[in-house]
């Protein structure tokens, strides 16, 4: 069943009208039509069953049949800080991998070897809502704004979170699943390609950050990202 964003749809809609992009979507490309059924999701977990009663291709009219709340509800919580990729499709593949196998939160760290200083939050998000389409997805992960990793460490102090950082100096570590017990709330800090600097890992390490190995081999960070993240979905499996 085709599956469409509706973030603005309340949990208690009756009927719901599809914005444009999504109406011509609907109707002009799927070639969808009266009394067909659909499914709409809005980003909170809500998953509705609706019916198409108007099939215009600017403005679909729409019955909200049932809602299924908590669709797919997550048993933990991952938060993921890493640093932007020099090219940006890396970033969008991490983003749309990670989002198809399960993260709750995504923040770009600016740190010292950083390559790329911004990202456009607007065209990561589009990335993130067509991978939620895809593995049918009802929940949105937040993308937060670019943040310098010093204010990141300063801002995250307080939380009540398992908190890690990985990077690859030659010191004493652990796996994720010697630290992240299943159905927690972890956080994770993921370097650029130069790595963190040392002064970095100094930091973190005395803002109670463990430091943990994805495994032998130097990986791509983006590959470092999304391989913690199967390893906490398979931790929680």
């Amino acid at each position: 069943m085709q599956l469409f964003f509706t973030p603005d749809v309340p949990a208690e809609a009756l009927t719901y009208t599809l914005n444009e992009e999504e109406s011509k979507h609907a109707i002009r490309v799927l070639r969808l039509d009266v009394d067909e059924h659909i499914n709409l999701i809005d980003g909170r977990g809500n998953l509705f069953l609706a019916q198409i009663i108007d099939a215009h291709p600017k403005r679909t009219e729409l019955r909200i049949l049932s809602v299924e709340r908590e669709f797919h509800k997550p048993s933990y919580r991952l938060h993921i800080a890493v640093a932007p990729t020099k090219n940006i499709d890396r970033l969008e593949w991490f983003l749309e991998k990670a989002t198809e196998v399960g993260i709750q939160e995504i923040t770009p760290i600016i740190s010292e070897h950083s390559e790329r200083k911004e990202v456009k939050l607007e065209r990561l998000n589009k990335v993130i809502v067509s991978a939620m389409k895809q593995s049918y997805k009802a929940y949105f992960p937040q993308l937060n704004p670019p943040i310098s990793f010093a204010h990141f460490l300063k801002k995250m102090e307080q939380d009540s979170v398992t908190k890690a950082i990985a990077h690859c100096e030659n010191t004493d570590k652990k796996y994720l699943n010697q630290i992240y017990i299943p159905q927690g709330n972890y956080l994770l800090l993921i370097g650029p390609e130069g790595d963190f600097s040392k002064e970095e890992i100094t930091q973190a390490l005395e803002a109670g950050y463990a430091p943990v190995s994805l495994g032998e081999a130097r990986l791509r960070t983006e590959t470092a990202a999304l391989t913690a993240c199967v390893e906490v979905a398979l931790l929680n499996r």
